[in-house]
């Protein structure tokens, strides 16, 4: 089970992720299976520019709450861009490097964890 600033840093991040409309996001519970970190968010944009803005807004969005990363990797070329928060580690993928990768695959055997419902809106594709 996940402590709630895990979970607060989780949603915060899907909650930004969102807003650059990523899509497919998906939150693991990897606390049980490995000291890297408790928690993985995952998630895709269309392009290279996308990417880097999704991973852009979350760095923003963790930084208002109070939370820097450790460690940044893949800003250069925006195809998988890794932001380790510690606890939390987030993934932004292109579609094919996530498809290449396999990272829910990897991870399968972890709990997924349930992001509250994307906000709706006029200006979001709710087609993804």
């Amino acid at each position: 089970m996940l402590s709630e600033e895990v979970a607060a840093i989780v949603e915060h991040a899907a909650q930004a992720a969102w807003d650059k409309k990523a899509f497919e996001l998906v939150a693991l519970d990897v606390s049980g299976m490995t000291s890297l970190a408790d928690s993985f968010l995952i998630c895709s944009g269309a392009h290279e520019r996308q990417v880097g803005a999704i991973a852009e807004a979350i760095r923003r969005r963790l930084r208002e709450h109070g939370r820097h990363p450790l460690h940044v990797e893949g800003e250069r070329r925006s195809e998988w861009i890794l932001l380790d928060y510690g606890d939390v580690v987030i993934h932004v993928f292109t579609e094919e490097k996530r498809m290449y990768y396999a990272l829910e695959g990897l991870w399968g055997q972890a709990e997924r964890i349930t992001l509250k419902e994307q906000p709706a809106g006029p200006d979001r594709d709710s087609s993804r």
